[in-house]
């Protein structure tokens, strides 16, 4: 996916030449070739590098459309044919370090406060005193936003949304009637991190986020945004207070999420979803349409469609139940020997 320049400052055009040199790498293709943007291994585009650390051999799962791929020795030969191959030692950790000085996130600025010069709020918007509304941000009619809240640079705000009291928004979209309680955190970086030789470095989240039409996020929540994708949350899902939506989510229409819930990275959930107080989720694992999860369940594993699971690690609901029955039988048999 392109960067989205209104969220992000983008350096332009940089040949692959110039990504070898930062890399200290080895490229097996041209070096005047350009390339404008990053993308996850699997959704790299013509114009877009990408990186590949895993088994060699999973290395043909790299898009075969991606302009050239960070890649170990060892797999340099497996990625499809085309794809340009720039070989360093540690792939992850030398593509975060470039996109870095490649690509920054826009600062939240203003001299005086209030509403940018750049700013576009419709006639019958509220702004309450206290708030920041920065260049290219644009804010709907019948919107209203709350005392200190922060709307970031080209932050799109649709009609008759409310924004509570010191809620911030960065890398968003937002759709019509969207409803944040105080102290939402819409679009901050997600939680991805690399090990590096002096310890752990934080890896630039360049995504977005978008809010379908009448969502709903209570009060101190958060949404990250997206590593290279989108974080989505469709129509009239309603979030309760103090849960976390982690980076690359996508959370289908009608999902209910009560308090304390947690949505690990790359995370799929269906339409009609419901989750209980405290659920977690562990990443890249998908919630069925319609499926439910019990208060407090662990997730490490896919749930089909329509299916309730409980417990932890979380599995169908009536085998949960059996099995806490069956432990609160053997107890009551010690006790009575």
């Amino acid at each position: 996916m392109p960067i989205d320049p209104r969220f992000f400052a983008i350096q332009g055009a940089v040949t692959l030449g110039t990504w070898a040199e930062m890399a200290g790498g080895v490229l097996s293709g041209k070096a005047d070739k350009q390339v404008t943007g990053v993308a996850a291994a699997g959704q790299a585009g013509p114009s877009d590098v990408c990186y590949f650390e895993g088994r060699p051999a999973d290395g043909a799962q790299v898009s075969d459309q991606a302009a050239a791929c960070l890649v170990t020795s060892e797999a340099a030969s497996h990625l499809p044919s085309g794809v340009v191959s720039l070989i360093c030692e540690r792939p992850k950790l030398t593509h975060a370090r470039i996109c870095a000085k490649l690509f920054r996130v826009k600062p939240v600025f203003s001299e005086s406060g209030g509403i940018a010069p750049g700013a576009a709020v419709h006639k019958t918007a509220e702004v309450s005193h206290g708030a920041v509304i920065c260049d290219g941000a644009a804010i709907g009619e019948g919107t209203r936003i709350g005392p200190g809240a922060t709307i970031g640079p080209g932050v799109q705000i649709g009609r008759k949304c409310q924004i509570g009291s010191h809620v911030s928004i960065a890398c968003a979209l937002l759709g019509d009637h969207v409803k944040l309680e105080a102290g939402v955190r819409i679009g901050q970086a997600g939680f991805g991190v690399v090990a590096g030789p002096e310890g752990a470095e934080d890896i630039p989240q360049l995504g977005r986020v978008i809010l379908q039409d009448h969502v709903t996020i209570g009060a101190n929540s958060t949404v990250d945004r997206g590593a290279f994708e989108d974080t989505i949350i469709g129509e009239r899902t309603k979030i309760d207070n103090l849960c976390h939506i982690g980076h690359n989510v996508i959370i289908g229409r009608s999902v209910a999420i009560a308090a304390f819930g947690g949505i690990s990275g790359s995370c799929s959930i269906g339409d009609g979803a419901r989750l209980g107080g405290r659920a977690g989720v562990a990443d890249h694992v998908r919630i069925g349409v319609g499926a439910s999860l019990a208060a407090g369940a662990g997730v490490f594993r896919d749930i089909p469609d329509g299916e309730t699971w409980g417990g932890t690690p979380a599995k169908p609901l009536r085998e949960y139940m059996r099995e806490v029955a069956w432990v609160g039988k053997q107890i009551r048999k010690r006790k009575s020997q």
